[in-house]
C-alpha cells in the first residue's frame, strides 16, 4: 500500500548579491521611517548594554542567532558542539508514513448537535484512532542540521565541555553576531556565529593553533524527524535511527560542496563553502549523516551552511554574511520604535528594559517569517512543531505598535493563504464565511482535538490586525488588501450567533479562552462576545470605508448580542457558570481582557473595576501563562492603575531567563514566546497609549520613579 508524506516549503530563494546588499529579512532597511518624539535616543546603547554574556551553556536554552525564518541555537563554543539545539526553519516540514489502508479523506471526526443540528467536527475519530493521532503530528517540523566542533585534547581524545576553560560568550545585540571564546590545553579559540539576514545561511569564523595541528575541526551531522514530540525539549530530531534517511555529498569544486538529506518524501539541500580546512569535507567513518571540515596549515577556519529546500546555485563566503548581518541588524534596530528607561529611579528599570530589548530581538529571531510562528518559536518542538492561529495575536500583534511592518507583512498573508480552506471548513459546518484553524501547519489543515475545533476567539484576530494596519497605512490599498478577510470572517462571526429568545447566543458548543469549561453547556462566554462586538463593529466600519452600505446580517446579530454576563456584581467567564471564583480561577483570566486587550465595547467600567479586583484576589498565578501577565498588565494601565501594571509585568510567575527566553512556567515549556509579544504590545500600550489617553505615558506610575522615554511607537486601540 502506498503511503502518502509531505514536505512544505516556504521560503523564497534570492541571489547572493542580494544576500549581502539588502536589508535583513528581520528588519528592512528599506521601510519607511517611524515618526519620532522629541529627545533622540541613543539606539545603540540601548541595545548594547543588554548584551547576553554566558561563561557556560545552559542545558535548556540556547543563544541564537537567525533572520526570522531559520534560527541556530549555539551553546558555549558558540556552535552546536555539546548541545545538540536545533536549527529550525519556517519552510522544512515532515510527515510519518500514513496507517497501513488509511488516508487523511477517511477521517470523520465527531458529529455533535449544534442547536439542533448535527454539525461534525475535527475532533479525534473513534473509528480511525491511528489515523486521527496522524492527522494531530503531521507534518511536523525538523531539525535541520547540527553543526559543531570536534575538539581534540593534547592526548587525542575528545573533549568534553568540561576541559574547557576561560570559557567566555557575548551575543552582540546591534550586529546579531554571537563572539564566543575558551582554551582547551593551553590553546585558545574564538568563535564568530552569524546568520544571513536574506538566505537561510549559517556562519562561522574560528581562529586557533589547533585548526593548524588538526585538533580542531568542523562538523555538520543530520537526524531523523521526530514525529511525536508534542511538548517541547530543548533538542529535537532522533539520532538513533541512520537508516531511516540518507544524505549525499557532492563536491562541487576545492572549497565548495552540497549535501542532499532526505527523510522520506522530505528533502533539503546544504550548500558549503570554506576557507581553510585543507583536507575538505569528508564523510566520518561509522557516522553516515556525519561530515567534518578541518586540516590545513593556517590557524583560521571558516565556513558557510546555506540551507534551502533545493540546491543554491551559490553560496555567500562567511565574511560575507557576518557583515550583511553587520549592517542589518544595525538597521533593524535604529528603525520602529524604541523604549529607554535608563533614567528611572525604580530598581527594576533595568529588568524591565531587558526583557523588552531582548524580546525584540529573539521574536526577530524566531517569528518573522512567512508562516506564523509555534508558541516556541525556532528554538525547540512544541505541539509537533505546529503553529496555534489563536496565539497569533501574540506573537504578531506587537509588530505593528513597533512600527515594524516588514515582519508583520510577512506573516499575515497566512490569513489570505488559508481563506479558501476556511471558508471550506465553515461551510461544511452549515456557516457562512470562514472559519480560521486553531492548531495548524502551512498548509492550513485543522489539527484534531476537541479544543481544536471549537475555539472560538482566534475568529476576530484579522480583523484586529486588519485594524492595526489601516491606522498606520490609510489608504485604499490596505482596504483591498484585507477586504476579503475581514468580510469572510465576518460573514462567519455573523452566522455562527444563533438567535435564541430575541437574542443572540454564542455556543454551545463551545471552548473559551480558558479551555476550562465543557464546551457543551458553556454559552456566552465573556471574552468572546465582547470581541464578536469589537470584531463586528470594525467589520461593519470597513464597509463604510469602501463606500458599501452596512450588512444587515452584522446588524442584526450586533444589535442582538447577547450581554456580557455578570454575577454578584462582576463579570463571569461564560453566561450560568457556577463555581465561578473557585473553579474557574486557572488558566487565562480571561475577564481582564474585556478591558485592556480590548478597548472596552459595551464594559460597564465599575462593573469591570470591581471583577479586575476580584481577578487580583483570588486568581490561582501557579496557573498562569505567559501572556497572562501582559493582559492584566494593560488592564491595569487602562483602569489608572499603573503601579499594578508595571508589577504585572515583573510578576515572579512571569520570567524571563539570561538570554532573554520567556519561562514557560509549570504548564508550558521554555520558551513561551507569546509572553514575549505580549510584554511587547503592553509596555507600547503603557508608553504611547491607547485611543482616549490624556497623557504621556500613561501606563506608568507618573511620581517620578519612572522616566520613560520612547519614541516611534504606535497608539494602541
Amino acid at each position: 500500500m502506498a503511503v502518502s508524506r509531505r514536505t512544505f516549503v516556504r521560503t523564497g530563494m534570492t541571489g547572493v548579491a542580494a544576500a549581502v546588499t539588502v536589508g535583513l529579512r528581520v528588519g528592512d532597511a528599506a521601510a519607511q521611517p517611524s515618526p519620532r518624539r522629541p529627545g533622540g535616543i541613543d539606539r545603540r546603547a540601548l541595545v548594547s548594554r543588554h548584551d547576553v554574556v554566558r561563561t557556560a551553556s545552559d542545558p535548556k536554552t540556547p543563544l541564537q542567532v537567525g533572520n526570522g525564518q531559520l534560527a541556530f541555537g549555539a551553546d558555549v563554543t558558540g556552535l552546536q558542539t555539546f548541545l545538540p539545539f536545533g536549527t529550525l526553519s519556517d519552510w522544512g516540514w515532515h510527515s510519518d508514513a500514513l496507517p497501513d489502508g488509511q488516508t487523511p479523506s477517511d477521517f470523520a471526526g465527531q458529529v455533535w448537535d449544534t442547536h439542533g443540528r448535527p454539525v461534525r467536527y475535527d475532533i479525534p475519530d473513534p473509528e480511525r484512532p491511528a489515523l486521527s493521532e496522524w492527522l494531530r503530528a503531521n507534518p511536523h517540523r525538523i531539525n535541520l542540521a547540527r553543526i559543531g566542533l570536534r575538539l581534540l585534547r593534547a592526548d587525542g581524545t575528545e573533549a568534553v565541555e568540561a576541559d574547557l576553560s576561560d570559557c567566555h560568550q557575548r551575543l552582540d545585540l546591534w550586529t546579531g553576531t554571537l563572539h564566543s571564546r575558551f582554551t582547551l590545553d593551553g590553546s585558545p579559540v574564538t568563535v564568530r556565529t552569524s546568520c544571513c539576514p536574506d538566505l537561510d545561511a549559517i556562519a562561522v569564523r574560528i581562529d586557533s593553533p589547533m585548526v593548524a595541528d588538526g585538533r580542531l575541526a568542523v562538523f555538520i551531522d543530520f537526524p531523523y524527524a521526530n514525529g511525536a514530540e508534542k511538548f517541547s525539549a530543548p533538542f529535537v530530531g532522533v539520532w538513533d535511527r541512520p537508516d531511516a534517511h540518507t544524505t549525499r555529498l557532492r563536491t562541487r569544486g576545492p572549497r565548495r560542496a552540497d549535501i542532499t538529506h532526505e527523510l522520506d518524501d522530505t528533502r533539503y539541500d546544504v550548500g558549503l563553502v570554506w576557507r581553510g580546512g585543507g583536507s575538505g569535507l569528508v564523510r566520518v567513518a561509522g557516522h553516515p549523516h556525519r561530515y567534518l571540515l578541518g586540516g590545513g596549515t593556517g590557524t583560521r577556519l571558516e565556513a558557510t551552511f546555506l540551507f534551502a529546500p533545493r540546491p543554491t546555485p551559490q553560496v555567500p563566503d562567511a565574511a560575507a554574511v557576518e557583515a550583511a548581518g553587520a549592517r542589518a541588524w544595525p538597521a533593524f534596530w535604529r528603525s520602529g520604535g524604541a523604549l529607554d528607561l535608563s533614567g528611572s529611579t525604580d530598581p527594576r528599570w533595568r529588568e524591565l528594559e531587558r526583557r523588552v530589548v531582548l524580546s525584540q530581538y529573539l521574536l526577530a529571531v524566531n517569528e518573522a517569517g512567512s508562516t506564523p510562528p509555534q508558541e516556541s518559536g525556532l528554538v525547540n518542538n512544541g505541539w509537533y512543531g505546529k503553529f496555534h492561529m489563536e496565539m497569533y495575536w501574540w506573537h504578531a500583534a506587537h509588530y505593528a505598535l513597533w512600527n515594524r511592518w516588514p515582519q508583520l507583512d510577512r506573516g499575515v498573508g497566512v490569513y489570505r493563504s488559508f481563506l479558501d480552506s476556511s471558508r471550506e471548513r465553515a461551510r461544511r459546518q452549515g456557516y457562512q464565511g470562514a472559519r480560521w484553524p486553531k492548531m495548524t501547519d502551512p498548509g492550513g489543515r485543522q489539527s484534531p482535538g476537541e479544543i481544536n475545533a471549537l475555539l472560538l476567539w482566534q475568529q476576530p484576530h484579522p480583523i484586529f490586525l486588519a485594524e492595526l494596519d489601516y491606522r498606520a497605512h490609510p489608504t485604499r490599498a490596505t482596504l483591498d488588501k484585507w477586504r476579503d478577510v475581514v468580510f469572510a470572517t465576518a460573514d462567519f462571526m455573523a452566522s455562527y450567533a444563533f438567535e435564541d429568545a430575541g437574542r443572540q447566543v454564542l455556543g454551545p458548543p463551545m471552548h473559551l479562552v480558558s479551555e476550562n469549561s465543557d464546551p457543551k453547556v458553556t454559552v456566552n462566554g465573556a471574552f468572546e462576545l465582547s470581541y464578536w462586538r469589537f470584531g463586528l463593529r470594525l467589520a461593519q466600519r470597513w464597509r463604510e470605508r469602501l463606500g458599501r452600505p452596512a450588512d444587515p446580517g452584522w446588524e442584526r446579530v450586533l444589535d442582538g448580542l447577547s450581554p456580557l454576563p455578570v454575577q454578584d456584581g462582576v463579570y463571569v467567564v461564560y453566561e450560568g457558570v457556577r463555581g465561578m471564583w473557585t473553579e474557574y480561577i486557572f488558566d487565562h483570566p480571561s475577564l481582564v481582557g474585556l478591558y485592556g486587550w480590548l478597548p472596552g465595547h459595551d464594559v460597564d467600567l465599575d462593573i469591570m473595576r470591581a471583577t479586575a479586583h476580584k481577578v487580583w484576589q483570588v486568581w490561582a498565578w501557579d496557573a498562569a501563562w505567559g501572556w497572562d501577565f501582559p493582559m492584566l498588565a494593560m488592564n491595569a494601565a487602562r483602569m489608572g492603575e499603573p503601579d499594578r501594571a508595571v508589577d504585572f509585568l515583573l510578576h515572579d510567575k512571569f520570567g524571563f531567563d539570561d538570554a532573554g527566553m520567556p519561562l514557560g512556567g509549570s504548564r508550558v515549556a521554555t520558551p513561551y514566546f507569546p509572553g514575549a509579544g505580549g510584554l511587547l504590545y503592553a509596555v507600547a500600550l503603557m508608553a504611547a497609549g491607547w485611543d482616549g489617553a490624556g497623557k504621556d505615558a500613561p501606563g506608568f506610575p507618573s511620581d517620578g520613579r519612572w522616566r520613560v522615554r520612547w519614541e516611534g511607537l504606535g497608539r494602541a486601540l
